[in-house]
């Protein structure tokens, strides 16, 4: 399939923040005080990593938010205009623009996060629906729950009336109302996502197949529950599939990574790949975002993307 540059629009219904980024021997106890490694302000919320991943990864990207009139809105904006992401639908608000600290073990790469949403939680039903006409045109809705939930299942909703396949990241993990299922072509959990909304601990294959098989009875299409350095897992009602994660370097942090498939599997969706083909992209596309610090400015451009799919076939 070759679609038409219109057939690959995906749009992004989302956070920004911005990122504060401290490196770290260890986390501190309360109470404590710890000098850090180092530190980097940069573009960070879930929405905006994910468009700045389909972005890069060819996709043609609308995003949905909203931001305030402050240097944390400011560099997003600078963000957007570089990664040639359409930002019409982006509303402004007299508030803050949210922010992000993320504590990340200088040793492992692992992360902790807390996250202040800010102006774009402000995001209303109201103003999604001024974008009704873009989401129409698009191949797919993408979205997440830094939003505030009446939003994100009215996004849902709507794209859902008019034709639009979307997908649903459920990070950060919350306890999602029944009604949203059905909305949901694609759901994206990863291990603890999926444990918190199914009560079933997901520690190997077989149980994420189980906690996938539970979402499904509740009225979602398609499950890809991500696995980490395990990859992924799809499954459907006639489709159970394991999906190898991609190496592609020495990991550096793993901070991004689940946006990066978010990004990577819309984008391939967008494109008219099947499911499997969409989750191998999706994991290419993390696979790279790992071996990078940083959320946005690890997300990989296409070209990689495409090479490192050729060093490792399915």
């Amino acid at each position: 399939m070759n679609p038409t540059p219109s057939s690959r629009r995906v749009t992004v219904m989302g956070s920004y923040v911005a990122d504060l980024a401290f490196r770290i021997d260890r986390l501190p106890a309360w109470g404590e005080t710890r000098m850090g490694q180092s530190f980097q302000l940069g573009p960070g919320g879930k929405g905006s990593n994910q468009a700045v991943a389909a972005a890069r990864a060819g996709a043609t990207v609308t995003f949905i938010t909203k931001l305030g009139p402050d240097p944390f809105g400011e560099i997003a904006r600078t963000l957007y205009r570089q990664e040639g992401i359409d930002t019409q639908y982006i509303f402004a608000t007299p508030n803050p623009t949210g922010a992000a600290v993320i504590l990340i073990d200088a040793a492992h790469g692992e992360n902790a996060i807390v996250v202040v949403p800010g102006a774009c939680f402000e995001l209303t039903p109201a103003e999604v629906d001024r974008a009704a006409a873009c989401i129409a045109s698009s191949a797919i809705l993408v979205t997440q729950l830094e939003l505030s939930l009446p939003t994100v299942e009215h996004g849902l909703r709507l794209a859902h009336s008019l034709g639009v396949p979307t997908i649903l990241n459920p990070a950060p993990a919350a306890t999602l109302p029944d009604s949203i299922y059905p909305l949901c072509d694609y759901l994206t959990p990863n291990e603890s996502e999926a444990a918190a909304l199914t009560g079933i601990p997901v520690t190997d294959l077989a149980s994420a197949e189980v906690a996938a098989a539970s979402l499904l009875t509740r009225g979602v299409r398609n499950v890809i529950l991500t696995l980490g350095a395990q990859g992924a897992l799809i499954k459907n009602h006639t489709l159970t599939r394991h999906i190898p994660a991609v190496t592609a370097g020495s990991i550096v942090e793993t901070t991004g990574a689940g946006d990066a498939f978010n990004g990577g599997l819309a984008t391939a969706l967008a494109e008219g790949m099947d499911l499997t083909q969409s989750t191998r992209f999706a994991c290419a596309v993390a696979g790279i975002s790992v071996t990078r610090p940083g959320t946005a400015p690890s997300m990989p451009h296409r070209p990689e993307i495409d090479a490192i799919q050729a060093a490792n076939p399915a």
